[in-house]
């Protein structure tokens, strides 16, 4: 199964780099270049994932449209795609 959701990233004022998801709380993300920030978003996007299907009820968010994004001037956005290889027995 293929997940995508956005993801924001934005310079921080120390260096480096912060990425969030609107759309999955508390999924979040730091890196030293954009390129770094993105590979570990994708980490912390699947770690997101993986937990919410550890829920009995697994409820994954609508993804918003990239246009609907308040942004900060400098912010970048990306689309972060995610994809869950099912286990046997995963829905047992």
């Amino acid at each position: 199964m293929n997940f995508i959701y956005p993801a924001v990233i934005r310079k921080k004022e120390n260096g480096g780099y912060h990425a969030f998801f609107p759309d999955l709380a508390c999924c979040e993300a730091e890196g030293d270049s954009v390129d770094d920030v993105i590979d570990r978003a994708n980490e912390a996007a699947a770690t997101w994932i993986m937990a919410e299907f550890e829920e009995e009820e697994p409820e994954f968010p609508p993804v918003s449209d990239m246009h609907d994004i308040v942004l900060q001037e400098g912010d970048l956005v990306r689309n972060i795609s995610v994809n869950y290889r099912f286990r046997d027995g995963w829905d047992e």
